[in-house]
């Protein structure tokens, strides 16, 4: 069972958004500031993981430990360098 997921904030010049890239099926985030990304990324993700990667079975076949999903996060190269 997957536990580990990647979320990527990305920065869009031309749209001058930070936009994600994620293997979290139904993860679109697009915001203005990294904070603002973050927030609605933490807010988020971990429902549509549940949502989207983990079955009524898998909770009843797995220990809870296994089912609690882990998020790395990576903020932009451009993010990175602003600061």
């Amino acid at each position: 069972m997957k536990r580990t997921f990647t979320v990527k904030a990305v920065w869009d010049n031309e749209a001058q958004v930070f936009y994600a890239q994620s293997d979290i099926e139904g993860l679109h985030i697009e915001a203005t500031t990294i904070e603002e990304f973050e927030e609605v990324m933490l807010d988020t993700a971990p429902e549509l993981i549940m949502v989207n990667h983990r079955s009524v079975s898998d909770i009843s076949e797995y220990p809870l430990k296994d089912l609690i999903p882990s998020i790395l996060w990576q903020k932009s190269e451009a993010e990175r360098t602003m600061v």
